[in-house]
C-alpha cells in the first residue's frame, strides 16, 4: 500500500464558531474531579426522575399491538397529532383560557426535542450572518451559542430584579435604527419565567413593554419576540405572571417554547413550541432537514403521562422538591456569605438556579484565582461571564450561576460552605 500524506480535514466555518463550549470544559471539570460538589451542573435532581410513571406509561403505549406499533413507527414532522391536541390543552390551562379565546388550534404548535431544539430551529430559519438578535445580560449561554452558530450580533440589554430593562430595549433599537440597520434586527430574546442564569422572572408590566417596543420598531418588516419559558411550571411562591406570548393580541409576533425536560424527564427529550402561522411552515421544513420529527415513541410516551394526569401529579413532587432544596441554598448563602463584604444573591421565586455577585475585584471565570481555589475546596460553578453575549472584555467578571438541582441539601449546605472559603480567601 502506498503511504497517503495526511491532510487536513476542512471544517466548516460554523464548525470553528462553535468549538470550545463552555459546557465541555464544565462537564470536563466534573470528571477529571470526582470529588467536587457541584453548584455549576444544571441537571435536574435525580431523585426527581419519573420512573414508575414512565414504566406505566410506556407499558400503557406498548399494551397493544396497534398502539405499540403506532409510536414505534415514524412520525411526522410538526409532531404527533395526539400530542400536540394534549400540549394545546395544557397551554390552555396554563394561560387560563379556552384554544378559542386564545385564538390558536394545534396546527401552530410543534413538538421539539426539548426547548433546545426550537431555539436551535429559530435561529437556523430566522438568522443570516449579520443580523441582530437583542438578548438581557446576563442571558441563557447555550442560546448565545446558537446565536454565535448562525453568524448573529448581539446586543446586551441591562436587566435587573424584573428582568429586561423596557426603556434600554427601546434606546437600543432607536440607536440601531439611527444606524439604519433596523433591517437587520430579527429577534428580542427573553427568558420569561425563573431565568437561566439569574433566576428573575420578567415582571408582568415590562412583559407587555416588550411585545410593545417589538411592534413599534417593525417597521420594515416584523420583529419577533422568542419567549423562552422553560421553567414556567417551577414555581414556588411569588406572584403569578401571565405569559409574553399573551401580550400579543395578533399571535402573529411572539414565538412561545417549553419544555418538559426540566418538570418531567431530560432523558425523554420532549419540548413543543407554539409559532406564529407563517412560521409554521418555514420551522417544519428546516426541522424535517434535520430529524424527520422528534422521537415518535417519546411523545406517545408524554401523551399517555398528560391524559392520565401522572404528569400533573409528579410535577407537584418535583415543586414541593426543588422548593426545599432552594430554600435551602438560599439558608446557606445567608450563613456563609452574609458577612462577606460586597457580596449579594437573587432570591428566585422558582427555576433551578440562585445568581450571585462578588466585589468587582474578585475574578470568577475558569482561569480565576478563584476558580482554582473553589476546585480546591471540592466545589464548582459557573462564572457569570459566560452567560452574557458579546465581547468577552466587556462582560461582568464577578458573578456567578449556582444551581441547586442535582445536590441534596445537605449537599448544597457543604457546597456552599465550601464555595464561601474559597471566596474569603481571596483577601490573602
Amino acid at each position: 500500500m502506498p503511504e497517503i500524506p495526511s491532510k487536513p480535514i476542512l471544517l466548516s466555518e460554523r464548525s470553528h464558531q462553535t468549538r470550545d463550549l463552555a459546557i465541555s470544559f464544565l462537564m470536563q471539570q466534573g470528571v477529571e474531579n470526582p470529588d467536587c460538589l457541584s453548584l455549576a451542573a444544571g441537571l435536574v435532581d435525580p431523585l426527581t426522575l419519573p420512573v414508575q410513571d414512565a414504566l406505566q406509561s410506556a407499558s400503557e403505549v406498548l399494551s397493544t399491538e396497534e398502539s405499540g406499533r403506532k409510536a414505534l413507527q415514524y412520525g411526522t414532522t410538526q409532531g404527533s397529532l395526539e400530542l400536540r391536541q394534549l400540549l394545546l390543552k395544557h397551554f390552555e390551562s396554563l394561560e387560563g383560557k379556552s384554544a378559542s379565546e386564545l385564538g390558536i388550534d394545534e396546527t401552530q404548535l410543534v413538538a421539539t426535542t426539548g426547548s433546545q431544539q426550537l431555539l436551535s430551529l429559530v435561529c437556523e430559519t430566522l438568522i443570516d450572518p449579520g443580523d441582530i438578535c437583542l438578548v438581557a445580560g446576563p442571558t441563557y449561554f447555550v442560546f448565545a451559542g446558537n446565536l454565535t452558530g448562525v453568524g448573529a450580533r448581539t446586543v446586551t440589554i441591562p436587566a435587573d430584579e424584573n428582568g429586561m430593562q423596557p426603556a434600554a430595549l427601546d434606546a437600543a433599537l432607536e440607536q440601531i435604527a439611527e444606524r439604519q440597520e433596523l433591517h437587520r434586527v430579527k429577534l428580542i430574546y427573553v427568558v420569561s419565567y425563573y431565568d437561566n442564569p439569574s433566576g428573575v422572572c420578567v415582571s408582568t408590566e415590562r412583559r407587555q413593554q416588550i411585545v410593545e417596543i417589538a411592534n413599534k420598531w417593525s417597521r420594515e418588516h416584523r420583529i419577533l419576540v422568542l419567549e423562552d419559558a422553560a421553567y414556567r411550571e417551577l414555581q414556588y411562591d411569588g406572584e403569578v405572571h401571565p405569559s409574553v406570548w399573551s401580550f400579543d393580541e395578533t399571535r402573529e409576533s411572539v414565538i412561545y417554547t417549553q419544555t418538559f425536560s426540566k418538570t418531567f424527564s431530560p432523558g425523554i427529550r420532549v419540548g413543543f413550541g407554539v409559532l406564529p402561522k407563517e412560521l409554521v411552515g418555514p420551522i417544519c421544513d428546516r426541522k424535517g432537514n434535520e430529524d424527520f420529527g422528534s422521537a415518535n415513541f417519546n411523545q406517545h410516551l408524554v401523551a399517555n403521562a398528560l391524559s392520565t394526569g401522572r404528569y400533573h401529579e409528579h410535577l407537584q413532587k418535583v415543586r414541593q422538591g426543588y422548593q426545599l432544596k432552594r430554600d435551602a441554598m438560599l439558608a446557606a448563602a445567608e450563613e456563609y456569605f452574609s458577612d462577606i463584604e460586597g457580596v449579594s444573591w437573587v432570591h428566585p421565586h422558582g427555576g433551578l438556579y440562585v445568581w450571585m455577585s462578588l466585589p468587582k475585584e474578585i475574578s470568577t471565570g475558569f482561569q480565576s484565582d478563584l476558580f482554582q481555589a473553589a476546585v480546591k475546596n471540592g466545589v464548582m460553578y459557573v462564572p457569570g461571564e459566560l452567560c452574557y453575549a458579546g465581547a468577552i472584555a466587556d462582560r461582568p467578571k464577578h458573578q456567578m450561576r449556582l444551581s441547586y438541582g442535582v445536590l441534596t441539601e445537605e449537599g448544597i449546605r457543604e457546597g456552599m460552605k465550601r464555595l464561601a472559603s474559597a471566596v474569603k480567601s481571596m483577601d490573602n
